[in-house]
């Protein structure tokens, strides 16, 4: 399996903690550059890391909406 899919996602969480850390305009520019690098790191992943993925975000966002729809019945009488 190739790994050069790393080399964006490193320099994206690098130049991210830069985003985090700075407080000047070029922070915003250390922004977009991480973004795209971390977008330009997931098209560039092994397909069997992307389904890794896939099922993470469906299992998260299965919870998230649950935990959200979930409303006790002493609410719904107020």
């Amino acid at each position: 399996m190739a790994l050069f899919f790393l080399i964006p996602l490193c320099t994206g969480l690098i130049t991210g903690y830069f985003f985090k850390k700075s407080t000047d305009e070029i922070a915003y520019l250390a922004g977009v550059f991480a973004a795209i690098s971390l977008l330009l790191s997931l098209v560039l992943a092994p397909w069997p890391i992307q389904l890794m993925l896939l099922f993470i975000v469906l299992i998260s966002t299965n919870k998230l909406l649950r935990k959200q729809n979930y409303k006790p019945t002493q609410e719904l009488e107020k």
